[in-house]
């Protein structure tokens, strides 16, 4: 299908009075489009963020530059995080201090556990020997109770003492894990962070130069394949409801002043901008793109309608009402009509005007 963009002129083929002209219809190629304005896009592109804060020490990569998954991009720098790791250090040294061979908290607990048990040990064995004396009535009954009851409470004591223990110790073991994950994260981050490429393609554009200060979660690099590309259009909002998936685009790309593109709309956004009171449609090239540059500005009109021979008058000519004036050898009369395919200066007649050979009569102001 042709893309040339057609330029009609009607020639006056007779004066009439009062600033009057008649021409003939011209059958010709007649397109209808909507404008759209907007930039070619990799279609596998991605932006890189930074996971850590701090200052751009190198930038490994430049614009343009061509990468693999892995690959080293750039290499931050931070007070913040080296600050981070020591604290986790510091934190992990001290749990590690409490629950280790030589800890003063579990070494306490021991100390108190033998105290008990040695007190328990002790209490046994009075009231063993009172238990004894009892049988023999060499002693009395509330002396009995007394040993008894001391006996109880040392072995109560001792129980509660290890459990004291085994709970401290299980604690501890529990803290040194928490310390020993925020360690890991520490040190993953710490004084230096390198970001690395997640695909295979092309650095688009890189953001930040070296020496700068970089956000966590900041965006620094753009990177994708640049064999597949589409279009990233915007399309006024009182003219998407005439768009549809798999219309024809006619592409015109500044950096290619010379060369027509051919896309088919893709998909079509259901939320406006309210900012530009314009929609998003994407659209697939239907040609290779040559030079693979993502970010290109263009101009495209999305075909709506058209027709190879179409009966094509100015607009000028259509009366209110969409009638006609025309010159007949048997005289001036008015002709109701159906329009078409409409441009900004021109229409179609579909139906009412059967041919070229009638003149139109219509006022040139």
């Amino acid at each position: 299908m042709k893309s040339s963009l057609y330029f009609l002129f009607f020639l006056p083929l007779l004066a009439c009075q009062n600033n009057q002209e008649a021409l003939r219809p011209q059958v010709k190629p007649l397109m209808e489009a909507v404008y759209a304005s907007g930039f070619v896009v990799a279609k596998d592109e991605y932006e890189v963020f930074s996971q850590a804060e701090g200052y751009l020490a190198e930038k490994l990569v430049v614009d343009g530059a061509e990468v693999r998954r892995g690959d080293p991009l750039f290499v931050i720098e931070s007070d913040q995080q080296s600050s981070r790791y020591r604290l986790a250090k510091e934190n992990y040294d001290m749990a590690m201090s409490n629950y280790g061979p030589d800890s003063p908290v579990l070494e306490e607990l021991k100390s108190a556990i033998q105290t008990s048990r040695t007190k328990m040990q002790f209490d046994s064995l009075n009231y063993v020997r009172y238990s004894n004396l009892l049988r023999s009535n060499a002693t009395t009954r509330s002396e009995y109770d007394r040993m008894k009851l001391l006996y109880d409470n040392s072995r109560n004591e001792y129980a509660l003492q290890k459990s004291r223990y085994e709970k401290t110790r299980n604690q501890l073991y529990i803290d040194v894990q928490n310390v020993k994950s925020q360690l890991q994260i520490a040190s993953n981050e710490s004084g230096r962070y390198t970001i690395r490429s997640q695909v295979d393609g092309k650095v688009f554009k890189t953001m930040k130069e070296k020496g700068e200060l970089v956000r966590r979660n900041e965006a620094v690099a753009v990177i994708g394949k640049d064999s597949l590309f589409y279009l990233e259009l915007n399309v006024d909002e009182l003219d998407v409801q005439r768009v549809r998936p798999g219309q024809e685009v006619i592409v015109k790309i500044d950096a290619y002043p010379d060369k027509i593109f051919h896309a088919r709309v893709s998909k079509i956004y259901p939320m406006i901008n309210k900012q530009q009171q314009s929609i998003r449609v994407d659209a697939d090239f239907t040609e290779p793109l040559p030079g693979g540059f993502s970010g290109l500005a263009l101009e495209a009109n999305i075909v709506i309608r058209q027709k190879e021979k179409a009966l094509v008058i100015p607009k000028a000519a259509l009366l209110p009402g969409d009638s006609l004036t025309i010159k007949t050898p048997e005289g001036v009369r008015k002709i109701k009509v159906v329009r078409g395919i409409e441009t900004l200066d021109e229409v179609e007649i579909a139906e009412g005007l059967d041919s070229v050979g009638s003149f139109i009569v219509y006022d040139n102001h």
